[in-house]
């Protein structure tokens, strides 16, 4: 399995997935079976790849800030299906080619994707970096739940 960590740390609650990424590759030990990436805002590049492999992952999971429908600083399981195709910056992941890449992993490679999202407070529209109280909260909780739920048993 493959954990990545996607978004901009220059931009505010958007870096929440790296900061995920970097909480889990320092405070926790990943398990054999599992790698867990700062992807930054190489996501589609990474999955672009994945898609070509002959050897894919069983389990994807993307950390990231964006629309949950929740409150800010909550984290929401979604499935693909559920995210959003509109963008918060240029290097979302919630672009469609983005989307669809991801759609594709799962109906025709059979992989798992699972989506783990907070709810930004704020995205500057220019660069300042630093999370959010709320946002900063959610990055051990968020890796908690990972920890718990897809380090500690077997994945199906």
């Amino acid at each position: 399995m493959v954990v990545f960590g996607c978004g901009n740390i220059l931009y505010g609650d958007d870096g929440f997935g790296p900061a995920v990424a970097d909480y889990l590759n320092t405070h926790s030990r990943v398990p054999s079976f599992a790698c867990v990436m700062d992807v930054g805002t190489a996501i589609r590049e990474l999955l672009f790849n994945i898609i070509i492999s002959d050897t894919k992952p069983k389990v994807i999971v993307l950390v990231d800030a964006m629309e949950t429908g929740l409150g800010v600083g909550e984290m929401g399981l979604l499935t693909v299906d559920q995210v959003s195709p509109e963008k918060i910056n240029d290097f979302s992941l919630h672009l469609m080619p983005t989307l669809n890449m991801l759609k594709e992993l799962h109906a025709d490679g059979g992989v798992r994707i699972d989506v783990l999202a907070v709810k930004p407070e704020y995205i500057p529209l220019e660069m300042e970096q630093g999370l959010t109280g709320k946002v900063q909260k959610a990055v051990a909780e968020t890796a908690r739940y990972i920890v718990d739920t897809y380090f500690s048993q077997p994945l199906l």
